[in-house]
């Protein structure tokens, strides 16, 4: 599965005044000076609380991206859980997918993580790699994400999970719900695809698109709200999706680099 881009920009051709920002590879000083977004998603990890209220006044809402199934090698911390990581994380050899289902995972998401995350003022969390229930299909797997996720949500901040459909949809066929997990979902690469060793985009085969937009139907039925995130350097094409999204009721974000730099 491919995880979420670590930082994104709009591409040129469109307008930055979307009401969906997200912007992980830049710390406050990086961002544009005139971003204003009704949803913004940073690493907060990287911002201090003052830097977060600054962002607060001509933004809305702002949620802070946690990396819960995987861990990165430039994180403070990842020399702290190396005997729960699981395996190497394709196309991504700075990641390696972590061990949900271990207590001592939990506790540091749930209690330390996102504990320092909210002491910052951020409204809600993006939370990435559900996937590592799509590479671990195991139920130790599926229940440690479950209690990682019902344990952001009992902070009282929104929770948006970026992918984990497998995980997602699984949820839902078992507990007919999906509220005490989540308030949204993250979908990448609904109507474009990227060719990893070549570093160029295209369109997304129509068995792709049927998959993620009846998927994505049932998530917003539930009662959750639906981002996407795409990747092209077509004007053209990044105008249609803007168009398709906007029928679906859909938030969008394009990005024009792969390498998001």
């Amino acid at each position: 599965m491919i995880s979420f881009l670590s930082g994104c920009r709009s591409v040129p051709f469109i307008k930055s005044e979307t009401d969906y920002g997200v912007y992980l590879s830049d710390d406050y000083e990086a961002l544009p000076g005139n971003l204003s977004t009704d949803l913004l998603v940073i690493d907060a990890q990287y911002f201090t609380a003052e830097e977060i209220a600054a962002l607060h006044e001509t933004n809305g809402r702002i949620y802070s991206y946690i990396n819960v199934g995987a861990v990165e090698n430039f994180r403070a911390y990842y020399e702290d859980y190396p005997d729960l990581t699981l395996g190497p994380y394709e196309n991504w050899p700075e990641e390696r997918f972590v061990d949900v289902s271990d207590k001592r995972w939990q506790d540091f998401i749930v209690n330390e993580l996102a504990s320092e995350l909210q002491e910052k003022g951020i409204d809600g969390f993006f939370v990435d790699n559900a996937d590592v229930y799509y590479e671990y299909r195991t139920q130790e797997i599926f229940d440690g994400l479950t209690e990682i996720l019902k344990g952001l949500k009992d902070t009282g901040l929104s929770v948006i999970i970026n992918g984990g459909d497998v995980f997602v949809s699984g949820y839902y066929e078992k507990n007919g719900r999906l509220e005490d997990i989540l308030d949204g979902v993250n979908q990448e690469f609904v109507f474009t695809s990227v060719n990893w060793e070549q570093g160029t985009f295209g369109k997304s085969d129509e068995d792709s698109e049927n998959y993620y937009l009846e998927y994505l139907k049932t998530v917003q039925v539930s009662g959750a709200e639906i981002f996407l995130m795409e990747y092209t350097d077509d004007p053209g094409m990044a105008e249609q999706i803007l168009e398709k999204a906007d029928e679906l009721g859909y938030s969008v974000y394009i990005s024009d680099s792969i390498e998001l730099d």
